[in-house]
């Protein structure tokens, strides 16, 4: 099953899908994409890593998410990758946007019997940017997004910590809210 965390910065969409990863049964994967760049970034991740069950295995990943979380399916019965926009973002600096995004929809249309759980940012309520490369980087997102929400069993959007349900699975059948 694949479920997808929506929201804004600070919205809390980390803490729900951490939510969602505790409930799932069987042995559980953190995939982390973040690298600390700033200090203020660095701070962020310690403080996600300090709300984390210790015991919780974390696998730092790059722009090569698509094959980490391939393998990562033969040994987990549950994965969370946090977050898709940071992945995204690594995959332009090597320029592997397309080729990148491309085979994480494959692995992700491959479902097997690991629960997949991704976060990622929803930027399309924020005003359109000045710069010509980060509305380039936003149209890249808001693809990769709507690509994932379409293979998802279950998308929520979290604002102020609250997930809202977008899509539910519903004894097999999936219903739109």
């Amino acid at each position: 099953m694949i479920t997808f965390v929506l929201g804004g910065n600070k919205s809390g969409k980390s803490d729900y899908a951490m939510s969602l990863l505790e409930s799932c049964p069987g042995p559980r994967l953190f995939m982390a994409t973040g690298k600390a760049q700033d200090l203020s970034f660095r701070d962020q991740i310690a403080s996600h890593r300090e709300r984390r069950d210790p015991a919780l295995p974390v696998l730092e990943v790059g722009w090569d998410l698509p094959r980490a979380l391939a393998e990562a399916k033969k040994e987990y019965e549950a994965v969370l990758v946090d977050s898709l926009d940071f992945w995204l973002y690594l995959c332009g600096q090597e320029g592997r946007e397309d080729s990148q995004r491309e085979a994480l929809l494959d692995v992700l249309r491959d479902d097997g019997r690991t629960s997949i759980i991704l976060v990622s940012c929803e930027i399309g309520l924020s005003p359109l940017p000045a710069s010509g490369e980060t509305r380039r980087f936003l149209k890249q997102l808001g693809r990769l997004n709507q690509a994932v929400a379409a293979l998802s069993h279950e998308a929520y959007l979290v604002v102020a910590g609250l997930p809202l349900a977008l899509k539910k699975a519903d004894h097999g059948r999936i219903q739109a809210d």
